[in-house]
């Protein structure tokens, strides 16, 4: 297949069929991923480190035989370890971090047969709704290049919109998979807690609240790779129920009558944008088309706490962060390593009273007892991914020395509900539905009780082959 010109309207699996029955070679998989790198990267700016020739060596030594054996991968920058390759963190003070290993997920991936060949990027530390780290500057919505891609995965989405490949890493601590995959036009699934490992170097991600899986076009790459990666590791601190059955199995199945809570406003009872509020209401009538049961209803939550909690757990992470590279380097950490939000939000973190985290973990564990009973109600909750239509690169400012205002204004403001399932540990997903007047996508939002990504994937399956997205392609 010389060329390989029809590279990007293939989705993962579809790739690794071809590899399997020979009609394409892995390295011509690759070649075309490069190509397709090489044309978009400097519109977007998706992609901040080529591994290009560790790609190649791992093809000619010969690859695992698994569900995505010769399809390209993308890992993110940011805990993604592959031993003998920077991991920035989208920071200066990560820069020169070169790991020794690689993380346990990045070995299923590769035992999987995926080739990584590169890693995309994040914002600082993975704090924002964007992707524009001063280190390698912003990366480009493939829809409109003076639009954000969203974040913490902004990279990870773009590149996957351009079609640079069909699926790629991503990991969410408040929505960072789910937000850009709503910038996107993606399909983006944030697993329940520890579905997925976070080792060796760590247990958990942000005390529980972060969780690595991948922004896909579509619904089985998603459910593929998590039955590929899914799983406790030796020395997890705990793990997640076992799935009754193969989660690529549950795409095509029937999700039978399903009782589902619609809420037209955020959690913290902010209006939706109009954009985002039809995308909700035409989502809420085809739901009812497809056979389900539509509700408004909204779970009851001190919501005021629960961000108090959130912010507490983010900053006292971010400080450890800091403090670990910080003994690593045999020095204290400076204010021009780090943008001036990363820098307050540690000064914050350390301040931290051990009662005030132990305060702050209990009431993200009430919010989690009490979507439970929720969902004992309700088998899902529906919602907008965003308050508001994907923003202006530019909008969202790193350089704030205002914590409250960052957090408040530029932060919560604009998420409807994703830090919710982050902290109750259920999983969640952004679906492509909407599409705004001025051609920008709108992320519908689904959230479930912890231990359920069946029924998203069930649910997911049939709204993709109600409103199919894979054809809508930025970038032809």
């Amino acid at each position: 297949m010389a060329g390989f010109s029809e590279y990007a309207r293939y989705d993962a699996l579809g790739l690794a069929e071809l590899v399997a029955s020979r009609q394409v070679s892995p390295a011509e998989v690759l070649d075309a991923a490069i190509a397709r790198t090489e044309a978009v990267n400097p519109k977007i700016n998706a992609v901040n480190l080529k591994m290009y020739d560790e790609a190649r060596a791992r093809i000619a030594a010969g690859l695992p035989q698994g569900p995505f054996t010769g399809v390209p991968f993308l890992l993110k920058d940011l805990g993604a370890f592959y031993a003998g390759f920077p991991t920035s963190f989208g920071s200066a003070f990560y820069k020169d971090f070169v790991p020794r290993h690689d993380a346990t997920l990045v070995e299923r991936h590769r035992k999987a047969g995926l080739v990584v060949f590169g890693k995309s990027s994040t914002p600082e530390f993975g704090l924002a709704p964007t992707t524009e780290p001063a280190l390698f500057g912003p990366t480009r919505n493939p829809w409109n290049l003076a639009i954000s891609a969203g974040g913490s995965s902004g990279g990870a989405a773009a590149a996957v919109a351009a079609r640079v490949l069909p699926m790629a890493h991503a990991t969410d601590g408040g929505g960072s998979i789910r937000i850009p995959a709503a910038f996107c036009g993606l399909f983006g699934l944030k697993p329940t807690r520890a579905r997925n490992p976070a080792g060796p170097d760590i247990g958990e991600g942000w005390s529980g609240l972060a969780s690595a899986h991948c922004i896909s076009v579509s619904v089985r790459d998603s459910a593929a790779l998590l039955d590929a990666t899914h799983g406790p590791a030796p020395g997890d601190p705990y793990m997640a129920p076992p799935p009754a059955g193969s989660f690529l199995r549950e795409v095509t199945a029937a999700p039978g009558r399903l009782k589902i809570a619609v809420m037209r406003r955020s959690l913290w009872d902010r209006p939706l944008h109009a954009e985002c509020l039809k995308g909700v209401e035409e989502t809420a009538k085809l739901l009812i088309e497809l056979g389900h049961v539509v509700e408004e209803a909204a779970p009851t939550l001190d919501v005021a706490a629960q961000s108090w909690a959130f912010r507490v757990i983010i900053a006292a992470n971010l400080a450890a962060n800091l403090e670990l590279r910080a003994k690593a380097l045999g020095r204290k950490w400076r204010p021009d390593e780090v943008e001036k939000v990363s820098w307050e939000f540690a000064l914050e973190g350390r301040k931290v009273s051990g009662a005030d985290y132990a305060l702050a973990i209990l009431i993200v564990h009430a919010a989690g007892r009490q979507m439970a009973a929720f969902f004992q109600r309700h088998d899902l909750l529906l919602s907008a991914t965003m308050t508001e239509p994907p923003q202006p690169l530019g909008e969202i400012d790193m350089t704030c020395d205002s914590v409250d205002d960052y957090y408040e204004r530029q932060l919560l403001a604009r998420m409807s509900v994703t830090p919710l399932f982050n902290m109750t540990g259920g999983p969640a997903m952004s679906v492509p539905l909407h599409w705004s007047a001025d051609g920008l996508p709108i992320g519908i939002h689904f959230g479930t009780r912890a231990g359920d990504e069946a029924t998203l994937f069930r649910l997911a399956g049939q709204l993709e082959q109600a409103r199919p997205w894979a054809a809508r392609r930025p970038m032809d």
